[in-house]
């Protein structure tokens, strides 16, 4: 079952999409702020977001949910100029409903996002990496890089952990194929060492080492 997290701190809009959600089959969950949206982030598979929050703009929070979690957002907003909905789709968003809106067409809106980003192939993308898993290509600021095959199942495994400490024997265990390709200790740092010459820069930090522990995927700029 899909679950929808419904980012809105008006009260009475956020109970009426929850019943209406849950009466079409969803599993809801809900925040009214950007703080326990990002708690609650984990068990969900699409988010609908209004961009006015008490704790901080939606925009910012679109980010926040891209970097951590690779679903879709739909920005639910009264901000109805061109520019508002440029900021949204700016920060990642993969729609943008004005209100007041239509709930069934809400609910094909809904249908269309998740049908189009389970169709979209097994992609990392943000605006400064992009990685296709099936293809095996990708490219940083739009320039074409090259991984040898362990560094895209190391990178898949990173892109599908986002924001979770995988320490270096969980990624030798995951690194270790059918085909029983072994991964050592030594070839763990290397293949993360030059992951890391390929695609960082003194802004831009990918893996962030959790010393004693492991490593850990962000994406964030630091």
């Amino acid at each position: 079952m899909c679950t929808i997290l419904i980012i809105e701190d008006d009260n009475a809009l956020r109970s009426g999409l929850e019943y209406d959600l849950a009466a079409e089959g969803y599993s809801v969950v809900s925040a009214e702020n950007g703080r326990t949206a990002l708690e609650r982030l984990d068990s969900t598979d699409i988010a609908l977001l209004d961009v006015n929050l008490p704790d901080m703009e939606g925009y910012e929070l679109c980010r926040k949910i891209k970097n951590r979690k690779n679903i879709p957002v739909i920005f639910l907003t009264c901000r109805d100029m061109e520019q508002d909905e440029l900021n949204g789709f700016n920060s990642g968003a993969d729609d943008y409903v004005t209100k007041p809106f239509s709930l069934p067409v809400l609910h094909k809106r809904i249908a269309a996002v998740l049908k189009r980003f389970e169709s979209s192939g097994d992609v990392y993308s943000d605006d400064f990496l992009n990685i296709d898993f099936t293809k095996f290509t990708a490219s940083v600021c739009g320039k074409m890089i090259a991984f040898t095959p362990t560094e895209y199942r190391l990178l898949k495994i990173f892109t599908s952990s986002r924001g979770t400490v995988l320490t270096r024997q969980m990624l030798l265990q995951k690194l270790w194929d059918n085909k029983e390709n072994f991964v050592d200790e030594h070839t763990l740092t290397v293949n993360i060492n030059r992951i890391r010459g390929k695609i960082e820069n003194e802004n831009r930090k990918y893996i962030k080492t959790v010393y004693g522990i492991g490593y850990v995927w962000n994406g964030e700029w630091q």
